[in-house]
């Protein structure tokens, strides 16, 4: 009997993933709700940082593109560097991708994964699964795919103002826990962070009327936009991410990357991917959006129900600074532990 490989996630990758096993005659039971992540973690209005190049899901069978989405939905062609794709149009690409690649798709949660120790063919390494329906059945390999979800991460200074953890109606969360940034209105909201993630929920806030809006950011020169496609340079290479060698070399030369010592792939991942806004951002921040930078957080603490971060700089002395709303813009971090579904043995 040939037991199938499991995926568990049906966002982007999980369905990919998917998509790629069916087309090569591999059986496979692929578990969650399509894009979840998208339709219901993003805030509304967001758009994505990627150029339509860059956007599409892959698949080897052919028809399955962002563009074929559009031309089959009727919706708007986004095809151009210049075109910027709305995180609803993104989603409902998603969905529409896993209806005619995956839809086989169970929307069941995955309660555990093992290894399996009975009846394990020599050599092998099957995997018992068990589903919140009560079902449990054996699997070949086991593909995780769950993205992002429970792996937001906060620097331990803020970590005092929210001691139960960051939640989107406390005094401080993050940024992942947002969907509808109207709640903020007339507020005073600082925003934690530099990366594209912290400048757009700053103008989204603004846009939907928050009192104000400040960007704290621990790097001087920190918050930065890209250049419009105009402006790329002409005699470097092109890639769906801009006009640059690295962006080249990390783009068509990926499987080279991981085999590189990983204090230099940590310093390619800074150097070349690091924070950074996206062009079509900078005139809907500037002018609307405060900023610190070169300004640490030292402390965080709650006075009379409102965040007071402790502030301090290289060529200064310490200051506060007081919020109705502190939103970490701080990023994810892998932690195995948050996997709750796998196993202790595998976690080990």
């Amino acid at each position: 009997m040939t037991h199938p490989v499991a995926v568990i996630g049906a966002g982007p990758y999980g369905l990919s993933t998917a998509a790629h096993l069916r087309a090569r005659g591999v059986p496979a039971r692929v578990f969650g709700a399509p894009m979840v992540s998208w339709r219901e973690h993003m805030p509304a209005g967001m758009l994505l940082k990627s150029t339509p190049a860059a956007s599409s899901i892959d698949a080897p069978q052919p028809g399955h593109t962002l563009l074929d989405y559009c031309q089959a939905a009727g919706e708007r062609r986004y095809e151009s560097d210049w075109d910027v794709i709305p995180v609803e149009t993104f989603a409902r690409y998603g969905e529409w991708f896993q209806e005619r690649l995956v839809p086989e798709l169970e929307q069941v949660r995955v309660v555990s994964v093992d290894r399996r120790t009975k009846g394990r063919h020599p050599g092998g390494s099957d995997f018992e699964l068990k589903l919140d329906s009560g079902e449990q059945f054996t699997a070949r390999a086991v593909v995780v795919a769950t993205g992002l979800s429970g792996l937001a991460y906060l620097p331990p200074e803020l970590a005092p103002a929210a001691p139960d953890g960051p939640s989107a109606t406390g005094s401080l969360s993050h940024s992942s826990q947002h969907r509808d940034l109207s709640r903020f209105a007339g507020a005073h909201v600082v925003v934690v962070g530099a990366g594209q993630s912290a400048l757009e929920n700053a103008v989204l806030l603004a846009e939907a009327g928050a009192a104000s809006v400040r960007v704290v950011a621990r790097g001087r020169g920190a918050v930065r936009f890209g250049t419009a496609p105009d402006g790329q340079p002409p005699l470097r290479p092109e890639t769906p991410f801009g006009r640059a060698w690295s962006l080249y070399a990390l783009t068509y030369y990926a499987e080279g990357f991981r085999h590189l010592p990983p204090p230099t792939r940590k310093f390619l991942v800074k150097r070349v991917l690091g924070p950074l806004g996206a062009w079509w951002l900078r005139d809907r921040f500037i002018g609307r959006v405060q900023v610190t930078e070169g300004k640490r957080i030292v402390r965080a603490r709650v006075e009379d129900g409102r965040p007071v971060l402790t502030l301090a700089g290289a060529d200064g002395p310490a200051s506060e600074l007081t919020a109705d709303h502190v939103m970490a813009a701080t990023g994810y971090r892998v932690d195995l532990a948050a996997l709750g579904f796998l196993g202790h043995d595998l976690r080990a």
